[in-house]
């Protein structure tokens, strides 16, 4: 191989390098162990999975040749072979490799175990749809990788972005003892409500800024891009499902929150039980939608949901016809909770975290009506600023990462 033939690839590395800001760095940056040998990044389109690796690299790497950063889903692998540009590459001195979109390389599990085996001292890091179930690849690299998720932009990490606040994220306990003291401090700096209320039009996925007042019209292009590209690329499915798994979707975004009568969910799908929910727990593996369920999520064992909303706000604003305030103040309850605590349907109430929390979720009137007596009980209420006892202001979910 020559230099000519790799100039493509480099080009590009240096070019999205040069436009890489160190401004803002995303919740995930600072918790990964770099000196790991091999490292990967799942998360949804469009969270800054990209742009988190070229940070590291611009940061941390001030020789640029020591470092190579590739999309798998570049034209060149049409004619090459990752493998003949790992050669070349550590050749010429690379010592860390980064690797985008790895689930558009076929058989990229198998590759990049050969690539660890092969090469004893070079560092790969990888970015992968949140899609991926790394223990149903053909090669396990769960005892050679760490694997991190990154998820879309927190509250808390949507207002440092706008450069209005910096805190540090708040662990779910110690939000649920001192939410009063920690309102207060945070009242004196910046008024929330107002950021809280454009964040959930517009803040969770990082592209906003560039995207502007096509933020929306993109964010219902990439929910659309997820299914009909990054499905097929994890998934073996047929066009067909292909096209049922939109359906689905689009089902879903006109009816929410959807409480899902799985035989009716088949009839319109014209499809079976078995494919029904393994279409439902792929866009939640997915981040499009929220599975809400009787007992902890288990991708490995399916069983039928009992509430289902959007994943985010953001989306219910750019493929939901209808946005109830309600469902959207749960669908954010939900979204910024479940990256911290595992969230299941209880018998009484809107939401069970980790098992031993109960809360509803409402606005200002709402009362502890329905979740009366029951020990670790909690209202998250919308369009207050400080909470007090048992009662939390709802925007406060938002700084758990």
């Amino acid at each position: 191989m020559e230099d000519d033939i790799v100039k493509p690839i480099v080009d590009s590395f240096y070019m999205k390098l040069a436009t890489t800001s160190l401004k803002f760095k995303r919740y995930l940056y600072d918790k990964i162990n770099w000196e790991t040998r091999l490292i990967g990044i799942k998360g949804a389109r469009g969270v800054g999975k990209t742009t988190l690796m070229l940070q590291h690299i611009k940061e941390h790497f001030p020789k640029a040749n020591e470092t190579l950063y590739v999309s798998l889903d570049n034209l060149w692998f049409k004619t090459h072979t990752l493998e003949e540009l790992v050669a070349y590459e550590y050749a010429h001195g690379v010592t860390h490799l980064f690797l985008d979109e790895v689930h558009k390389y076929p058989d990229w599990s198998i590759t990049i175990k050969n690539l660890y085996d092969t090469y004893n001292d070079l560092y790969i890091v990888y970015t992968g749809s949140s899609m991926l179930e790394i223990d149903h690849s053909k090669v396990d690299l769960s005892r050679r990788q760490t694997l991190y998720t990154l998820r879309g932009l927190s509250l808390r990490e949507y207002m440092e972005f706008e450069g209005v606040l910096t805190t540090t994220p708040i662990a779910l306990n110690d939000l649920l003892k001192r939410h009063i003291e920690i309102a207060f401090d945070l009242f004196q700096q910046t008024k929330v409500l107002k950021h809280f209320s454009k964040y959930l039009e517009s803040g969770y996925y990082p592209f906003y800024k560039d995207a502007k007042k096509d933020y929306l019209i993109q964010l219902a292009e990439v929910a659309n891009l997820v299914i009909d590209t990054d499905l097929p690329a994890v998934e073996e499915v047929t066009y067909g499902t292909v096209q049922k798994t939109k359906t689905l979707l689009m089902l879903i975004a006109q009816n929410l929150p959807l409480m899902p009568n799985i035989n009716k969910l088949t009839v319109q799908l014209e499809t079976g039980r078995d494919l029904c929910l393994k279409m439902l727990y792929a866009l939640d593996r997915a981040e499009l939608i929220l599975l809400l369920t009787q007992k902890i999520k288990d991708y490995k064992h399916m069983i039928a949901p009992e509430k289902i909303y959007l994943n985010n706000t953001n989306l219910m604003k750019a493929i939901a016809p209808v946005t109830d305030i309600g469902t959207i103040r749960e669908t954010f309850f939900a979204n910024q909770v479940s990256s911290v605590a595992d969230i299941t349907m209880p018998k009484k109430g809107d939401f069970m975290l980790d098992g031993k929390w109960l809360f509803e979720v409402g606005g200002q009137s709402k009362t502890f009506d329905q979740i009366a007596n029951i020990p670790n009980s909690f209202l998250a209420i919308d369009e207050t600023e400080v909470g007090i006892g048992n009662k939390i202001p709802l925007w406060m979910f938002g700084l758990l990462y």
